[in-house]
């Protein structure tokens, strides 16, 4: 009886060890992956006037913190909000105290974005005022302080795709010009203007080296200056935006370039008004700018010229997060400047019209995404099947640029634009 005894107390002594252990290691297990997997500190984001669903800046920005969360801050592609921090404008009065609301927290977000260069004095305000916070604005510039990210992209680049592309349609399609729309006349826009003339340069003379030269039309010399541009003076005008284009295409324009913001919206009333009765597809063309237009006018946009503020977004989280931000900013004078080698600058392709699609929808808009997705590939095998894969040839100069075979003039001064516009006119 003793031994069955002791062999009884045993046994229960043993079951309570595992009980134990079992228990301590299902609550090692909770704690490991509810409360180490957690949120490894928050991004925080303040939208301009419109927040999301603006199917442009603060949307891509909103897409780059979607992709921080997910990537590098362990929360679920399911459910982001634990890593994010969002925070709309209603108006510019709330610049300063949306973004002083993220950094006075007790436990601030790792970095703070300020969308829009329309933000560059509430961050300069309010980065003196929390040296410890690390800040970045997109399109804005604020030299000087160590805690400031002026995020800034090469459009140069991305204009002059947009150049060539315009060019070979241009010739394709029996045109003598090529349109650009722009609005208030400041020197960003002068990265577009300048890249963008190169841009229609660079076509016809590569095409002379492929044997199959465009239209002389489009030769760029001291007598003929291809481009036809308009500064409007105003970036919400689309009114102004369509006369414009209108003018251009009446005077042998086959495609108008947008770099007018709500006023280059103009450009594609301007198409569709002018294209045959009935159709469906240009000519004439827009070209999009900033986020993927594509799907605005569905046949009649032949590709927008992106900034990847996504993109732009998630690498200045990298450098908060590694402990590189400062030395960036002091390195660069304040400044991180993206293009295409990054892919903070591109040419919209089809895939990328679907993501904006995906986005306008879970904003709550309305689109037909399957039939606007089916316009624009159909006009784009329609252009091709006319022109050949102009589309390529575009590819070809994005590739060049990325290598560093060519160079786009990044053209900031006025000293610069006088020259280039003696060479462009």
């Amino acid at each position: 009886m003793l031994v069955k005894t002791r062999s009884a107390v045993s046994t229960s002594v043993v079951a309570i060890i595992v009980i134990a252990v079992v228990v301590i290691g299902g609550a090692s297990y909770y704690y490991y992956t509810q409360v180490s997997s957690g949120p490894r500190g928050t991004i925080g984001v303040v939208f301009d006037v419109g927040g999301r669903g603006d199917l442009s800046f603060n949307d891509m920005a909103a897409l780059g913190a979607d992709n921080v969360a997910t990537q590098l801050l362990g929360c679920s592609s399911g459910n982001a909000a634990p890593c994010e921090q969002f925070l709309t404008s209603s108006n510019s009065n709330d610049y300063v105290t949306n973004l002083q609301k993220l950094a006075s927290q007790a436990n601030p977000p790792v970095l703070i974005v300020a969308v829009g260069f329309l933000m560059t004095d509430a961050i300069n305000q309010t980065a003196r005022q929390y040296p410890n916070q690390n800040f970045a604005i997109i399109d804005g510039f604020v030299p000087g302080l160590p805690n400031v990210l002026s995020i800034q992209f090469r459009t140069d680049q991305g204009a002059a795709v947009a150049g060539a592309l315009a060019a070979y349609a241009t010739s394709c399609y029996g045109g003598s010009k090529v349109g650009l729309v722009l609005g208030i006349e400041i020197p960003v826009l002068w990265t577009f203007e300048i890249g963008y003339k190169w841009g229609v340069s660079w076509a016809y003379n590569y095409s002379v080296t492929q044997g199959q030269a465009l239209s002389s039309s489009l030769q760029t010399t001291a007598t003929n200056h291809p481009v036809i541009y308009k500064y409007t003076g105003t970036f919400s005008d689309p009114a102004q935006g369509q006369a414009a284009a209108t003018a251009q295409f009446n005077q042998g324009a086959v495609v108008s370039y947008n770099v007018a913001g709500s006023t280059g919206n103009g450009i594609f009333t301007a198409a569709q008004n002018l294209a045959t009765p009935g159709a469906t597809m240009g000519p004439p063309f827009g070209i999009g700018v900033d986020s993927d237009q594509d799907w605005v006018a569905p046949g009649f946009v032949l590709a927008s010229q992106m900034k990847r503020v996504d993109t732009a977004v998630f690498e200045s989280f990298q450098l908060a997060q590694n402990g590189s931000f400062r030395s960036v900013v002091s390195k660069n004078g304040g400044v991180l400047t993206l293009g295409m080698a990054s892919g903070a600058v591109a040419i919209s392709t089809v895939n990328d019209v679907k993501t904006f699609l995906q986005i306008a929808q879970s904003a709550g808009k309305t689109v037909n995404a399957t039939q606007i997705e089916n316009q624009i590939t159909a006009m784009r095998n329609a252009v091709v099947a006319k022109c050949g894969d102009i589309y390529s040839i575009a590819n070809t100069l994005t590739n060049m640029i990325k290598s560093g075979q060519v160079s786009v003039p990044y053209v900031l001064t006025q000293d610069q634009v006088n020259y280039w516009r003696s060479r462009y006119g």
